[in-house]
This record gives C-alpha cells, structure tokens and sequence, in this order.
C-alpha cells in the first residue's frame, strides 16, 4: 500500500465531507505564519506522539511547501500503519494561492 497524491480542489471537497487529520511538516515560523485550519504540526518533536495518538483508520493529509517533502511523511506514515494517506500537490505554496 502506498499513499495517493491529492489536489487543492480535493482536499477542498474533501474538508467538506469528512473529518481529516491534516499535518503540516513545514518549519515552525511557517506553521506559525499560516497554516490550513486544523492542521497538526508534525516535527521531529510531535511525530510519535501523532503517529501512538492518531487512528490508523484516519484519513490524513500531509502538507509541506511545494507537494515534495510530503511524499516521505506520507510513505512514513503508511510504513506506521496508515491506510489512507495523501500527499497535497504543491503543498501549502498551492493551497494558499487558491485562496
């Protein structure tokens, strides 16, 4: 098993139909700057903590800058356990200029 990509408009549909959990792997000024709403920070400091206190069932979305990094959180997470993953295309860079 492997995770999915998704797209801006995805995600958007998706916000709108079920409960995500959404993490954000950007680094702390970034998250702090601005960050999709309800999103988790995931670092080297809360990464097992998310991973021992998150539903392996959960639907979760990783976010970075540009749709890159995320692909490793992403397969990280699936090789934890996780069965629906995705990796938002163009990242947080994407999501904020659709907004």
């Amino acid at each position: 098993m492997s995770f999915q990509h998704l797209s801006v408009d995805e995600l958007k549909t998706m916000l709108d139909e079920r409960d995500l959990v959404l993490l954000d792997t950007r680094d702390d000024a970034s998250f702090e700057a601005g960050h999709i709403d309800g999103s988790l920070h995931l670092n080297e400091h809360s990464v097992s903590s998310i991973v021992h206190d998150t539903e392996k069932t959960s639907t979760v979305v990783v976010v970075c800058y540009h749709g890159h990094s995320s692909q490793n959180a992403a397969n990280y997470l699936v090789e934890q356990g996780f069965s629906d993953v995705y990796s938002l295309d163009g990242g947080y860079t994407a999501w904020a200029s659709s907004r």
